[in-house]
């Protein structure tokens, strides 16, 4: 999957961790062989196909709950990066006619048809949109965002899922499962440059020490290309990435297996602070999941153990 749906914050690194970036294919040496994940199944079909969103309606009071200027202009600029291909999903992908798939496109547009608008999208870089949202560029923003202390002193949030933070490795490797941060002592560990992933790892970078272990060495990459060619040369022994993308990736992909997830963090739709937005998406979320089209849209994607019961408006925060 994509690293860009990575839940991301600013975040600086740790003397104890060797912190390399490496932003293409290029940058890992060795050739694929034959342990390199391969998909299962015809990919030209795997991915589910069933119109889960048309049928919504709008509501005229959660319509209501909008500014007016939005009401008039009857559209909202949606900030979020695209996948090309289907190593994006569950998040997002494209299909070989164009047609944008995935999760979070099917929950974007039902949260629109709820409220009687269309978004009209703008595609940036992960790094890009949250100063979109703030400056204005977007009214919001969408990438798998974490709730963060960080990203909460700048934006609001809008829920709509939890997500994790989870391990995958090769079924030729060393471990079965992580149970513990002090189970990837002496691994090289790949993950995404300014995550919520890259934060744990530097927060508890000293456990291993502490443990009389080596301590794990930890890779960023800024595509998830490099990553597989990692697993599969031996270069990288495990993959700390979103817990839906990596479940996704254990069923769909040869040669790999899930690990274990580590920690659960809420979602949301993201706007700038002070939004007369956030609470009518909130509540176009929670009419979603009271009429049972919110848990049909995860069902379509296989994730109904991400769903949530209730949108919220700035929950606290555990990262």
């Amino acid at each position: 999957m994509s690293t860009t749906r990575l839940s991301r914050i600013a975040g600086g690194t740790a003397a104890a961790l060797t912190l390399v970036l490496l932003a293409a294919c290029g940058s890992a040496t060795g050739d694929a062989n034959s342990a390199a994940p391969q998909p299962v199944g015809n990919t030209a079909s795997s991915y589910p196909t069933q119109d889960v969103v048309s049928g919504i309606t709008s509501d005229p009071r959660l319509h209501a709950e909008l500014p007016a200027s939005v009401r008039s202009a009857g559209s909202l600029t949606l900030g979020t990066t695209i996948s090309p291909g289907t190593s994006g999903l569950p998040y997002d992908g494209v299909t070989p006619s164009g047609q944008e798939i995935g999760l979070d496109v099917d929950l974007r547009n039902a949260v629109a048809k709820v409220l009687g608008i269309t978004l009209t999208e703008q595609n940036g870089t992960f790094d890009t949109i949250v100063p979109g949202v703030q400056n204005g560029k977007y009214d919001l923003g969408q990438d798998n965002f974490g709730v963060t202390r960080a990203r909460e002193q700048v934006v609001d949030f809008a829920t709509y899922l939890s997500d994790g933070q989870s391990f995958l490795g090769t079924t030729s490797g060393s471990l079965d499962a992580v149970h513990a941060i002090t189970d990837l002592c002496g691994l090289t560990i790949a993950t995404s440059p300014g995550s919520t992933f890259q934060q744990i790892l530097t927060t508890d970078a000293n456990k291993c020490a502490s443990a009389g272990k080596k301590p794990y060495t930890v890779q960023l990459f800024a595509t998830s290309a490099p990553i597989w060619l990692g697993l599969a040369n031996g270069k990288i022994d495990i993959y700390f990435g979103p817990t839906l993308g990596l479940r996704y990736d254990s069923t769909h992909l040869s040669n790999v297996r899930f690990l274990g997830q580590f920690s659960a963090t809420p979602v949301g739709l993201i706007t700038v602070k002070g939004s007369p937005l956030t609470k009518p998406l909130s509540d176009a979320v929670n009419k979603l999941i009271s009429n049972g089209d919110y848990a049909r849209i995860l069902a379509k994607w296989g994730v109904t153990s991400s769903g949530i019961t209730r949108s919220q408006v700035n929950p606290p925060a555990t990262l």
